[in-house]
């Protein structure tokens, strides 16, 4: 074609898939203060082949007990209140803009504080009441101690809708059920195999988890640890709901990445240890941006973040793709 410089033109038209399957919305939170995430009807922020009509969203971590092995670069945000969760939560709140809370017991380990089912859900319940975003309450992935503690948290957190995980093979019928019990949502969690994940969300379905209270987190690991295959199992999950219309795959997926990033090496060794690593502050704070980055890209709704500066250079990177 020419066009009204008189200069020849090559007309192209971009090749578009057709999707027959959508992802499922499901509202987090409270009744009158919740947020919505899922309903995607094409691949990840391909806005020309279909919609994606609400942004992922991040959820900032908060620790029941103050961090022992963190390295200073991402204490630094939080040192006024490390040993306080509510005013944790809070802050991450007022201060960062944070979407959503994201709760993890991790001093619940047995291997660790043990702390007991009883306080574990004390805390929970004064993080509940102080904030009015969503709250991801996170066990320590040791499937006894998390089924005993997370029925806690369901019970103390009555009707005020959390998102409760990890929820795994080995103990989806106590929680799934205690969870229906008192309106929770609950995270499907499997290590890194789209058929694993498929199966559980079944096994939920079978228990009678409505499907607008289930979460998928297929497990990701940081950039440059084993991301690559994680991304890839994340795609086929996202390939298998919208060209294939597989129902159980058609749930909005959480990406637990924060703790996998902020505990490898390249973010704890120090510039003297090793010089050639650069600044290490900014090494971590682009480490935890790009793995987001990265889940993003393969269908990710909801990010458990860390450091406030990286989550804002994904917060900006979002509005950038959405636009």
């Amino acid at each position: 074609m020419i066009n009204d410089k008189g200069v020849n033109k090559l007309s192209v038209e971009i090749p578009k898939i057709a999707y027959a399957g959508n992802i499922k919305e499901i509202s987090l939170g409270q009744e009158g203060k919740t947020i919505t995430v899922g309903g995607e009807s094409s691949y990840p922020f391909h806005l020309f082949e279909g919609a994606m009509p609400n942004p992922p969203k991040i959820a900032m971590e908060v620790y029941d007990s103050a961090p022992e092995e963190w390295p200073e670069t991402v204490l630094e945000p939080f040192a006024d209140v490390l040993q306080d969760p509510v005013a944790w939560a809070k802050k991450c709140i007022d201060v960062y803009g944070a979407d959503m809370i994201a709760l993890q017991l991790a001093s619940t380990d047995p291997n660790a504080q043990n702390t007991s089912a009883d306080e574990a859900a004390a805390i929970a319940k004064k993080v509940s009441a102080a904030v009015d975003v969503p709250l991801i309450v996170w066990g320590c992935s040791n499937v006894d101690k998390d089924t005993e503690v997370l029925k806690a948290v369901c019970e103390a957190c009555e009707g005020k809708n959390l998102i409760i995980g990890p929820v795994s093979e080995g103990n989806y019928r106590q929680i799934g059920a205690t969870a229906i019990g008192y309106k929770h949502t609950v995270v499907a969690s499997t290590p890194i195999d789209i058929n694993l994940a498929k199966q559980l969300n079944i096994l939920l379905g079978n228990l009678n988890v409505p499907d607008d209270k289930i979460l998928i987190d297929p497990t990701t690991g940081a950039l440059g640890y084993g991301l690559e295959y994680c991304y890839s199992v994340m795609e086929r999950i996202r390939t298998a709901a919208l060209t294939q219309e597989d129902e159980r795959l058609q749930f909005p997926i959480l990406a637990n990445l924060a703790k996998e990033v902020w505990k490898t090496k390249e973010v704890k060794v120090t510039e003297t240890e090793a010089p050639l690593l650069g600044d290490q502050k900014k090494r971590g704070i682009l480490m935890e941006a790009l793995t987001a980055q990265c889940v993003l890209l393969a269908g990710a709704d909801i990010l458990v973040m860390r450091h406030p500066e990286a989550i804002k250079l994904v917060k900006e990177s979002v509005q950038d793709l959405m636009t």
